[in-house]
């Protein structure tokens, strides 16, 4: 993906005479540009085709540094992933609908870390839209002993056999260009997308494929699955929601306001008072205090100067006044000695505040988040909902979470179905609903009814 740049042009503030330095942002509107993507070649044996993430496969490294780059961006994608999080993964007993006590389940937890598993992948989920894990198994290959997490980024796909299946995932560091090898690529073998746990069950032999055979078990004990969250006309990597921020303008106008003011501030020195001082004045000094030598006359006139910019700058000076004098010319006109006139000091590009307002509302639309629940509404006209609206707005936005948790608990329904556990526990992710003050609670958890899940 090659992003272009604008030409480079003079950014003039609105009502301002000063013309900031010349500055240049990206165009981001091709940043999903994946027309006329050809599969690529990994160097090897095996010659295995891989589909770049991306024109150039720097596509996830791009996005990354262009949301970390904008701080409304970066702490919607940070709010995403914690609402995704919500009270976390539990393993539900069915019994007692409360977290398992069970000692081989809680060890097996323990022992695979799944909350950090759970924002890993809700972290990949929100930036990528699909996330990638792998499950490895004892070496008899009657249990899953650990479920970790692999880097979306760092995650290539193989190029889709006849009937359209990915049949392998690639994970290597494929950032600035680089072209690993089969040496150091590690090669997943991808169980079915839409069935994992039927295909593991196949290749280690436990039942009959398709066609009714049952296979020789296979020797591997490593294997990936895939989660994808469904996006309109996306074969290989999904094209998240959000990125129509990207493929718009506003994230480009939110860019050049920035540095607008920015290259203002650089390039515009604020100047609050402006002072006239009549060339008598000085005169009038050297007379009254007999001041002679020239030497000593340009040190008297910069210690006046410095009484007069004390006098107008110190604190300790508020509120006291100064007296000077004048003098009525032979046309009847006031001539004073010293005249200080006060500078409008309105900060240069303040106009903007309400664009920048709306920048950042058409950002937040963007990642599905209402300004007033990240604070991300600059401006003196901010609006505030009331205590009731902003908990509904995040019951709302935890309610939306659903349908991620639900593709998420897949590799955890594979482990506790692999490893006989189904009439023990469920996986689930209990929402946290804010509650009000007349239930002298702060929050309560919602878990979902195991007798309404297909499990």
């Amino acid at each position: 993906m090659a992003v272009s740049e604008f030409k480079p042009e003079i950014f003039q503030l609105a009502g301002s005479k000063l013309a900031a330095a010349v500055e240049t942002v990206e165009d981001t509107t091709g940043i999903y540009d994946e027309d006329n993507i050809t599969a690529s070649v990994l160097s090897g044996p095996h010659k295995y085709q891989y589909m770049p993430f991306g024109s150039d496969n720097q596509l996830p490294y791009d996005l990354i540094e262009k949301i970390g780059g904008d701080e409304v961006m970066s702490q919607n994608k940070l709010f995403n992933v914690l609402t995704c999080y919500a009270s976390g993964p539990k393993y539900m007993d069915y019994a007692t609908e409360k977290p398992t006590t069970d000692k081989e389940i809680k060890s097996w937890i323990m022992h695979n870390a799944i909350h950090s598993f759970m924002l890993e992948q809700s972290t990949d989920m929100k930036y990528f839209f699909f996330c990638v894990s792998v499950i490895i198994l004892s070496n008899d290959g009657k249990q899953i002993v650990k479920l970790r997490h692999k880097e979306a980024c760092f995650c290539r796909f193989e190029k889709a056999d006849s009937s359209g299946r990915i049949n392998h995932v690639f994970y290597a560091n494929w950032r600035n260009s680089q072209q690993p090898n089969e040496s150091n690529v590690e090669v997943l073998t991808l169980l079915d997308e839409h069935d994992p746990l039927g295909d593991l069950e196949v290749l280690l032999g436990r039942v009959p494929g398709d066609d009714g055979k049952t296979r020789i078990c296979t020797k591997e004990r490593k294997f990936a699955i895939l989660v994808r969250f469904p996006t309109a006309g996306c074969q290989y990597y999904p094209i998240p929601y959000y990125t129509s921020i990207f493929r718009g303008d506003w994230y480009t106008i939110k860019r050049l306001i920035g540095v607008g003011k920015k290259s203002m501030l650089r390039n515009h020195a604020s100047i609050k008072y402006q002072v006239e001082i009549h060339k008598d004045y000085w005169a009038n000094i050297f007379k009254e205090e007999h001041v002679t030598d020239p030497v000593k006359q340009q040190e008297r006139i910069k210690q006046e100067k410095k009484n007069i910019q004390e006098f107008l700058s110190g604190i300790e000076n508020s509120g006291k006044m100064w007296i000077t004098g004048y003098y009525v010319n032979p046309d009847g006109k006031e001539v004073r000695m010293v005249r200080i006139n006060t500078i409008d000091t309105t900060k240069a590009g303040g106009e903007f505040s309400s664009d920048i307002e709306e920048a950042s509302n058409m950002t937040c639309y963007g990642d599905n988040i209402h300004p007033n629940l990240v604070g991300a509404t600059p401006g003196k006209s901010q609006s505030n909902n009331s205590g009731s609206d902003k908990r509904e707005l995040f019951t709302l936005k935890q309610s939306l979470e659903i349908a991620f948790h639900d593709l998420m608990a897949i590799p955890h329904n594979v482990c506790i179905h692999f490893n006989d556990w189904q009439d023990k526990v469920y996986p689930d992710v209990p929402i946290i609903l804010l509650t009000t003050l007349d239930e002298n609670k702060d929050a309560k958890k919602v878990t979902n009814n195991p007798t309404n899940e297909d499990n």
